[in-house]
């Protein structure tokens, strides 16, 4: 994990068979993560309540003597030129957009749809806007789709569309996706920037919140123990769609949450967030419970941070966009398996070890920590996960917070090691 193809493979026999795996025309991403997808769908049925869908983008940027291979992802400054304005070259890359289902306690379930870039495919877009308006450039022109494309996959992989949150930043806040979630009977929570016509179309929702007496007040943990006094303001809201597009889409009826520190603090910005979500608020307690979900939507970003970091994703040396896409495709399990088990180990403490563990790995975690006698069906899983923490470099102090995704996949890495030289000494050493 985190390795060079060569040096996963360990030979030329089977870094060549790779190689061809990888640049076989007929295998894509989509037959890569169709068995993932579907034990999304299992896991998601067996959990009860709400499920959130958490939705992001991100870059893999890649440096290649033939950049038109893979394709482009934007611009960057390199040096300053004679006239001393920086010179703009091409960052090679693609952009990958996720759809992420976890539990409101913050288990990662699976991935739920994924789509694959680059912004060579977008120019005609990018032309059109610099003659049209940007907002009435439809919708299944733009990059945006995305958005809906991977709410209306998901939402059709995961089935039970009503117990669904999708969930979203700014860059979510488009009309064109409220409506599509809706018509799939599916919900949504985003953070809004854009500041819409509602009501009669004579005043916006700013103009209208601001009316808005406030409901309560709620604290908010914002690290290393200090606390945040956000006071809370709700209203359903009859929205109305962009001028340019009203005879397309239909006004909504959405709820608006604005969660507003008073006072400015010092040292930080204030908290200052302003959600809309299809749900219904009906009390103060109704819109503290959807808070801790839009919280959560930076467990895709530890996700991405997993694929960067752990998998080394953007070091591949693969030439093609279609090779890279399958590799990254068989890093998305790889860590959303390494992030699971992490989660995991707070959710379900006192489960079965073999849960996540095969028979052989307990064994040899038996011998390397005997915190319980050797064998003992009693020891939990908690017990298993801490003690690969310990491999990783975790100290398991009385008073330390529990294992972190680094610590986890370095104690893996070195498990599987062990595990390795453990199944070749067994012939010849009992």
């Amino acid at each position: 994990m985190g390795s060079p193809i060569p040096m996963a493979c360990q030979d030329w026999a089977n870094t060549k068979a790779a190689y061809r795996f990888l640049s076989n025309p007929d295998v894509s991403e989509r037959e890569i993560l169709d068995g993932h997808f579907q034990a999304t769908a299992s896991r998601v049925a067996a959990v009860e309540g709400p499920t959130l869908v958490l939705q992001d983008t991100t870059e893999f940027s890649f440096r290649r003597n033939r950049p038109e291979a893979i394709g482009a992802i934007g611009y960057s400054p390199s040096r300053r030129g004679e006239d001393g304005r920086f010179r703009l070259h091409t960052v090679c890359g693609l952009l990958m957009h996720g759809s992420l289902a976890i539990t409101p306690e913050g288990l990662p379930l699976g991935l739920a749809a994924i789509r694959f870039w680059s912004r060579a495919r977008f120019k005609g877009t990018a032309a059109l806007k610099r003659h049209v308006n940007p907002t009435r450039v439809p919708i299944e022109a733009k990059e945006s789709m995305r958005w809906l494309a991977n709410m209306q996959a998901a939402t059709t992989l995961l089935g039970d569309p009503d117990r669904l949150v999708h969930i979203g930043d700014r860059e979510n806040d488009i009309y064109e996706f409220f409506c599509a979630a809706q018509e799939a009977g599916t919900h949504f929570l985003v953070r809004t920037c854009v500041d819409r016509l509602a009501g009669d179309g004579g005043h916006t929702v700013a103009t209208e919140m601001a009316e808005v007496a406030v409901a309560g007040h709620h604290l908010v943990e914002i690290g290393e123990g200090a606390i945040a006094k956000v006071a809370l303001r709700y209203r359903r809201v009859h929205v109305l769609p962009p001028i340019g597009k009203q005879k397309r889409y239909p006004d909504l009826d959405l709820t608006i949450i604005h969660a507003h520190e008073e006072g400015a603090p010092e040292g930080r910005p204030a908290i200052d967030w302003k959600l809309i979500t299809d749900l219904l608020v009906t009390s103060a307690a109704d819109a503290v419970r959807m808070l801790p979900w839009y919280g959560m939507r930076w467990k895709i970003e530890v996700f991405h941070k997993i694929l960067k970091s752990g998998c080394r994703a953007e070091d591949a040396r693969l030439r093609t966009a279609e090779r890279l896409v399958n590799l990254i495709a068989l890093f998305c399990i790889l860590s959303w398996r390494r992030f699971w088990m992490t989660m995991i180990n707070r959710a379900a403490l006192e489960a079965s070890p073999r849960l996540a563990l095969d028979d052989d790995e307990i064994a040899l975690l038996n011998r390397l920590h005997p915190v319980r006698p050797a064998g003992d069906a009693a020891a939990s899983l908690g017990t298993y996960l801490t003690q690969i923490a310990r491999l990783g470099g975790y100290l398991a102090r009385a008073n330390d917070p529990p294992p972190g995704n680094t610590v986890m996949w370095r104690g893996w890495s070195r498990l599987m090691d062990i595990k390795l030289g453990a199944s070749l000494a067994n012939p010849t050493c009992g």
